[in-house]
């Protein structure tokens, strides 16, 4: 399994549609907490959520992309722009620094 970074900017209706489903989303999430390496809502300036960025692990974008279909808010239809490429986690906290010098 490959990590996969999934940016989902929500279309027309996201203030409605998100807390209607919240209870649902979470639960997918909690269900499937092992392929999430991090999630979570994207915010403005105001802070009000336009969308999710989402790192899960996956077999390859085909299979990212069916993991996010499973999701609740997907199949309301709450994102109209979704963007999925392969990431790789190389610096920072989650990796223990710089994983070049490990």
């Amino acid at each position: 399994m490959a990590l996969y970074c999934i940016h989902a900017i929500d279309g027309p209706g996201g203030s409605e549609i998100r807390p209607r489903l919240i209870g649902a989303h979470l639960a997918h999430v909690e269900a499937n907490i092992d392929r999430y390496f991090v999630a979570g809502p994207l915010r403005n300036a105001e802070g009000e959520t336009i969308g999710s960025m989402l790192v899960v692990e996956a077999a390859n974008e085909t299979d990212a992309r069916a993991f996010l279909e499973q999701d609740p808010y997907a199949g309301a239809g709450l994102w109209n722009q979704i963007h999925i490429a392969a990431f790789a986690a190389v610096a920072g906290t989650s990796v223990g620094g710089a994983a070049w010098k490990n």
